[in-house]
Formats: C-alpha cells, sequence, structure tokens
C-alpha cells in the first residue's frame, strides 16, 4: 500500500511539473513567433504570425493544476509554509495530539473541497460549460486536473493522518528534521576556505 501512495503522490508532482513544462513551452512558442514578426516585418516581409490562441487562458489553466497536482508531494516534503514555534515548544504527547487534531481538521476540509471540486467538473460535463477565450476550451479539462489535484491531496492528508496515530510521528517531520539540520550547518565562505588551507 505504501508504494502505490507512494508512487500516486511522484504521478502526480510529475504531472504537476509537466503543466509548468508546456507554459514555458507555449511562452517560448509565442515570444519566438513575436521575434521572428518583428524580424520579419523589420525586413518588410509577410509575418509568419505565430502565435498560441488563448495563451493567457491556456496558461492559467495549466498554473491552477500545476498548483494542485503539486500539493500532495508538497505536504509530503514539508515544503508547505508552517508556523512551527507552539508544535516544537510543546512535549511530545501534546504535540501527537496537535497534529491529530491539525490532520484531522485539515482532511475533513481537503475531502469537502475535493468533493465539491468532483461535483462542479461533473456539472461542467453536463452543461458543456466552455471558457469565453478564442479557443473555447470545455472547463471540465482543466476542473478535472483541480479535482485530481484536491483529491490526491486529500489522500496525503488522511495518510498523514494515520501516520500519526499509528507512529505518533509525520512523514513530514523528518523532512522538516533534515531541512532545520541543514539551515543549522555553518556556511564556509572562500575566506574561511583559505584559512583552513594555510
Amino acid at each position: 500500500m505504501r508504494a502505490i501512495l507512494d508512487g500516486l503522490y511522484r504521478a502526480s508532482s510529475a504531472a504537476a511539473a509537466v503543466c509548468l513544462c508546456v507554459i514555458a513551452g507555449l511562452v517560448l512558442v509565442q515570444v519566438f513567433g513575436r521575434i521572428l514578426d518583428g524580424t520579419l516585418r523589420a525586413l518588410d516581409m509577410p509575418i509568419a504570425g505565430i502565435t498560441v490562441p488563448s495563451l493567457n487562458e491556456i496558461a492559467g489553466f495549466l498554473f491552477v493544476a500545476a498548483t494542485f497536482l503539486a500539493l500532495a508531494a508538497t505536504l509530503r516534503k514539508a515544503d508547505h509554509i508552517r508556523v512551527s514555534m507552539l508544535i516544537k515548544a510543546v512535549p511530545l504527547g501534546v504535540r501527537r495530539v496537535l497534529e491529530t487534531v491539525v490532520l484531522t481538521i485539515g482532511a475533513a476540509i481537503a475531502v469537502y473541497a475535493a468533493y465539491h471540486a468532483v461535483l462542479q467538473v461533473v456539472d461542467s460535463i453536463q452543461f458543456s460549460t466552455v471558457s469565453f477565450g478564442v479557443i473555447p476550451i470545455p472547463l471540465w479539462i482543466p476542473q478535472s486536473a483541480l479535482a485530481a489535484g484536491l483529491v490526491v491531496f486529500a489522500i496525503a492528508m488522511a495518510d498523514e493522518l494515520v501516520a500519526v496515530l499509528t507512529t505518533g510521528i509525520p512523514t513530514y517531520q523528518a523532512h522538516e528534521e533534515a531541512k532545520s539540520e541543514i539551515l543549522q550547518k555553518p556556511v564556509i565562505t572562500p575566506e574561511d576556505a583559505e584559512r583552513g588551507m594555510s
């Protein structure tokens, strides 16, 4: 089961990365098209007209998809912003209770959001809702990515809750501790290195 869940989180994260790469590719095509058209105009030649219709809208959809698809992996690797001053200042037993309460509330909110995102996808399919851009994109397509990201995030929240209930330690805690160890290591400047050699 652990391998399946980790694979799901990796696949969701990879899909988010693909969305960002597609955004970069589309923007590069648009920029190349503008540069080419500007050059052709300067040479008094007919323009090529290379554009990406509805680029802003498509990039927005892809960015939202990337954001939501990356939620689960971001949680598991402790890359979300967490204010942990209180949780680090209390005894381990209290910490476990606080983690359990927070993860229970977070999982409930994630399940609620995922449920309503899926309902929105179903509505968009039933009513054939499309975007208002130059290219009428069926809204269920970008909404499906958002809903999938929320479903995977809800699973990750429940996974973390189970980890706290069974072991007392959430997965992201190990990542947080590793990051804090890295931040506490002294930085060696070139001057320090030279002094050490002499």
